[in-house]
């Protein structure tokens, strides 16, 4: 039997992943009665998984009108959830250029700046994740939880070497992207060798303090993900 955090989760991602898709689309009423009978769960998750996605902004309450789906342009679009279930369907190839395109704009300024204010234990932290990926990705292992871990590792490491807490609480935002990416099979096995090297090449900038190559390179990473990652889902 199913543990009651486990058919909240299972209810959250149904529902959640229901809503972004399109299979309940805006305007769509309900009730948390409907919500009982519909997922088989007693009234007090229903209203958990009613109130997380409330909280994500893709539901609105009121006594009046019951349980309402909300329009797109109120979602939370930064949210790793929302970011996860846009990722997981027919809309993943604009949700991934906007994503990336997100990416452009963050990351190369995070580099920008954690050249002149990065640590030394960030340093060992950033050149550690490099060089696992590197390893992990020329033995065809890019795809793998390992690859992803060390990724995530090396990309929150630059954010938080910022030394901007705004910059560094998209982590999750970015964790999810690339998280999302490689459950979707959109990770390649044999990532392009330059991206490797490049993720290398910024570590060290980031240790010399050069401003200018290290926004360059962080530039240079998300510009090889576009071409391995978005040009085939859109073809």
């Amino acid at each position: 039997m199913m543990s009651g955090r486990n058919l909240y989760q299972k209810v959250l991602e149904e529902f959640g992943h229901s809503i972004v898709t399109g299979v309940f689309p805006p305007g769509h009423h309900t009730t948390v009665a409907e919500l009982e009978a519909r997922y088989g769960i007693s009234r007090s998750v229903a209203r958990e998984v009613v109130r997380v996605l409330e909280n994500l902004r893709l539901l609105r309450s009121s006594t009046k009108v019951g349980i309402v789906v909300t329009e797109p342009s109120e979602w939370n679009l930064l949210a790793p959830e929302v970011i996860r279930w846009r990722l997981d369907s027919s809309g993943k190839a604009f949700q991934l250029r906007t994503l990336t395109e997100l990416r452009r704009g963050i990351e190369p300024t995070a580099a920008r700046y954690a050249a002149q204010r990065v640590t030394w234990q960030q340093i060992q932290e950033l050149r550690r994740s490099a060089a696992e990926m590197k390893e992990l990705g020329r033995a065809g292992k890019g795809d793998s939880q390992e690859f992803l871990a060390a990724d995530i590792r090396f990309h929150a490491a630059l954010l938080a070497a910022s030394g901007n807490e705004m910059l560094a609480a998209l982590e999750g935002t970015i964790s999810a992207i690339l998280r999302g990416r490689n459950e979707l099979g959109m990770t390649p096995a044999l990532p392009a060798d330059e991206n490797l090297d490049n993720h290398v090449a910024l570590a060290d900038a980031l240790a010399d303090g050069d401003v200018q190559r290290a926004e360059r390179l962080a530039a240079a990473i998300v510009d090889v993900v576009e071409q391995e990652v978005i040009q085939p889902a859109v073809g």
